[in-house]
């Protein structure tokens, strides 16, 4: 790789809008239809749906990916990993909520992250069904666009929880130590919403929420989110305030994500005890 890396990192990101139709070809045929979903935790008493599109979606991506920068690495949800050791590596979540999918519920959505030297640099969220994307280029900017329509993002002042719009996906997500932690800073915030899957941390970056708690994550939920939150002017984290660790087994799933960095040192006091 020859291209300083801003250079680089804004070619890559020029694959955003390729992409987002992709994600429309491949996932709208299946939604709100009767389609096969799969258990790819079945035989274990868990439940982990995958269906079609999630593998189409991927697939796609990939030979995208392949075709225009065959030297990067690729993380992904259904299809597993190469050249993790690439400078550049991809991180891609097909459909991300693919409960929410199946249900007929248009809070899914494609996530696209690109990692350089073990840090997060660009990504994009996209909601086919609404048609509507949440992205990080790489130039610095948080963008959100609809149809014909680009506007930029920037997260709001909120100084304490007592003035927060907290969300999660479910308060199920957290057991034992976490739950009793998640219940405490729950318990401070102004208002609460549940079910927001990836969508929640898109409307942090859009100003309209304030914090996200979650736990039991994968690189692959939050990576791509993270530059966009960032470039908004937030910030992503684990629940000790560090830096979430990349691709790799030490990745402990706990997120804290805020849209006033003000808020962490009050939501990590709460949070840590259970932290890993």
């Amino acid at each position: 790789m020859t291209d300083a890396p801003d250079t680089a990192i804004a070619a890559r990101s020029a694959l955003f809008e390729q992409m987002q139709t992709i994600a429309r070809r491949e996932t709208l045929p299946f939604f709100r239809t009767a389609m096969t979903i799969d258990n790819k935790q079945a035989g274990t008493g868990g439940y982990d749906p995958v269906t079609e599109g999630d593998r189409n979606c991927e697939a796609a991506l990939r030979t995208l990916i392949e075709k225009h920068f065959p030297e990067d690495g690729i993380f992904g949800e259904e299809f597993g990993n190469v050249r993790l050791d690439a400078p550049f590596v991809w991180v891609i979540d097909p459909i991300d909520g693919t409960r929410a999918f199946v249900a007929g519920v248009p809070l899914w959505g494609m996530l696209v992250g690109l990692m350089h030297q073990h840090k997060p640099v660009a990504g994009l969220a996209h909601q086919p069904f609404i048609d509507e994307a949440f992205s990080a280029p790489g130039n610095g900017s948080a963008l959100w666009s609809k149809s014909d329509e680009t506007r930029a993002m920037a997260t709001r002042a909120t100084d304490a929880l007592s003035n927060a719009t907290l969300m999660t996906t479910t308060p199920a997500l957290f057991d034992g130590k976490e739950r009793a932690a998640y219940d405490t800073l729950e318990a401070r915030a102004r208002s609460v919403r549940y079910g927001t899957d990836w969508y929640s941390y898109a409307l942090i970056a859009s100003g309209t929420a304030d914090i996200v708690v979650e736990s039991g994550l994968s690189p692959y939920d939050i990576l791509p989110l993270v530059p966009i939150i960032e470039a908004a002017g937030g910030s992503v984290t684990d629940w000790h305030g560090a830096p979430l660790a990349t691709v790799n087994d030490a990745f402990s799933g706990q997120v804290l994500a805020v849209g006033d960095k003000t808020l962490i040192a009050e939501a990590t006091e709460l949070l840590a005890p259970a932290a890993r």
